[in-house]
């Protein structure tokens, strides 16, 4: 479970009333809405122009897995942000950590990964990261990021 320390992006969001149930709180499977527009934001914020990318190579990534562990509720009203890292980038495939914590909390609320294989869209098979996008997350993570690529 990451602090919100260890997120060096994060985006800010504040619970509509069409997000909550019958209990007052987020229905859970916002929780991977929330994820997929933080991670759009945090492509944004690196500069990486996602949709060129796919149109120029006919590559595009695909979600394989996500998951979410749910630690708190939030409530209707409630100012959050979605903190978004990439620890690990492979030769094909992208592993994002996800953080949600309540405006100004250190401890999260909800944690959670999604991890992108991408893929040519002809084939359907595993192709690399784009070098653009492994130097962008690089200068953003650091010494925080595990590469498993060769060369």
């Amino acid at each position: 479970m990451s602090e919100r320390s260890a997120f060096r992006f994060a985006h800010p969001f504040r619970v509509r009333y069409a997000e909550i149930d019958g209990q007052g709180i987020v229905f859970n499977a916002h929780y991977l809405t929330y994820y997929d527009t933080a991670i759009t934001e945090y492509l944004r914020h690196l500069g990486f122009d996602y949709e060129a990318e796919v149109k120029q190579t006919g590559d595009d990534f695909h979600l394989v897995k996500s998951t979410v562990e749910y630690l708190a509720p939030i409530r209707f009203d409630e100012e959050f942000e979605v903190g978004v890292r990439v620890p690990r980038i492979g030769r094909s495939s992208l592993i994002f950590e996800l953080g949600i914590f309540g405006k100004g909390e250190t401890r999260p609320r909800a944690t959670g990964e999604n991890i992108w294989v991408n893929t040519n869209q002809t084939t359907h098979r595993p192709v690399p990261v784009p070098d653009q996008l492994v130097e962008l997350i690089r200068g953003l993570e650091d010494e925080a990021l595990e590469l498993a690529r060769p060369g």
